[in-house]
């Protein structure tokens, strides 16, 4: 039969209507840029992400540009992160002209190891972007301990992890200095393109972040500052807004597939033979509603490439996030790391892939993709 990765038709088919009817409604307001319904959107992402402030942009990519750029950082200044995220982590701090000095992963979370943080410091460290990678929450405390004792700013990458909880309840994005979010259409919350948000509790960054993303111009055409074209489309944020509502739903039958693919996958008798390793959801215990999004649904298995190669001929979506750390791309060369330098990231590079998570997904897709991993390993 064949499950994909990702069933955007079927996500949005119960939501034809309505958003069909908020294009209409932005269609004859005629209000494209910066329209109601991106102020509108940026309050209620705010109030979702416990912050005060939302900015909202043209990506996810776009979040962690404005936020650098409103911190300061540039030329001469370093930024520590992880090795193991989506290329615009680090990207971002290259084209501003800082370095990304980067730090080894927890192999159980693949999130920055705060353990490791302190070794990279020097003084020209400015910040630190943790990634919630595939929507479980980095390590916040010890993380933010570092942060005061050395003046830094925290920058959090909550791309795939909107709403997602720290063990304390406090949600990704309201813990560091700024956070930030992709509407890509593939995110939990996504739009019909590209998008996102900042967001912070800071007034002064969100005001300076309001600014750089129309130019750097306040009043139109005054110009204290250089910014950039960061703004989101009023159309994305008009989907946005009718999306937020069915959030929760979602983010809960994420949860209930990761639970059902946890008990398929020990039945199988693949995760006591070592063939596959769950993810594990770490602030599960702790009492928190969101203590994982699923973003994502990642497994640790043994042979990763053929059986990539086995699941596509079956018709099983899955991918692999991410082929090559940071510090192996030809563009991070430069920065003068070598293969072996951050060997959790090496090894999750080579070991992991993911199958499909989305809220959709049936029982009979779920034990449709279980059955062809349990085949594979026969």
């Amino acid at each position: 039969m064949g499950v994909p990765l990702l069933d955007l038709k079927a996500h949005h088919e119960p939501l034809h209507q309505a958003i069909m009817a908020a294009l209409e409604q932005t269609f004859r307001s005629q209000a494209f840029i910066l329209g109601p319904d991106v102020g509108k959107l940026e309050e209620r992402v705010a109030a979702y992400c416990q912050t005060t402030y939302g900015i909202g942009v043209s990506s996810g990519t776009d979040a962690l540009l404005v936020a650098l750029m409103a911190l300061g950082i540039g030329p001469g200044d370093e930024v520590i992160t992880t090795p193991y995220s989506f290329f615009a982590t680090a990207g971002a701090v290259v084209r501003l002209g800082a370095k990304p000095v980067l730090v080894d992963i927890d192999p159980v979370t693949y999130n920055l190891d705060p353990t490791k943080i302190k070794s990279a410091l020097t003084a020209k460290s400015k910040a630190i972007i943790p990634v919630h990678l595939y929507g479980q929450c980095a390590d916040m405390a010890p993380i933010m301990d570092v942060a005061k004792q050395y003046n830094l700013s925290v920058i959090e990458d909550a791309a795939q992890a909107i709403g997602s909880e720290y063990g304390d309840g406090r949600r990704a994005c309201s813990i560091g200095t700024i956070g930030c979010l992709s509407f890509f259409p593939s995110k939990n919350l996504g739009c019909l393109g590209d998008g996102g948000m900042a967001v912070t509790n800071d007034p002064d960054l969100a005001e300076r972040m309001r600014v750089l993303r129309v130019h750097g111009s306040k009043p139109k055409y005054y110009h204290k500052l250089i910014g950039g074209n960061f703004r989101l489309d009023t159309i994305q944020a008009a989907v946005l807004n009718v999306k937020l509502n069915y959030l929760d739903g979602w983010t809960k039958r994420r949860q209930e597939n990761a639970t059902r693919y946890e008990a398929l996958f020990k039945q199988s008798g693949l995760v006591q033979n070592g063939n596959v390793k769950l993810p594990e959801p770490v602030y599960r215990n702790s009492g928190v509603k969101h203590y994982h999004i699923y973003n994502q649904f990642v497994l640790r298995v043994e042979q990763r490439d053929a059986l990539m190669t086995h699941l596509k001929q079956k018709g099983i979506g899955a991918e692999i996030y991410y082929p090559v750390p940071f510090h192996l791309q030809e563009c991070f060369l430069y920065l003068g790391y070598r293969e072996g330098d951050f060997p959790e990231s090496e090894r999750a590079a080579k070991e992991t892939i993911a199958i499909p998570i989305y809220p959709e997904l049936t029982v009979e897709q779920q034990t449709e993709v279980v059955e062809a991993i349990a085949a594979f390993y026969r």
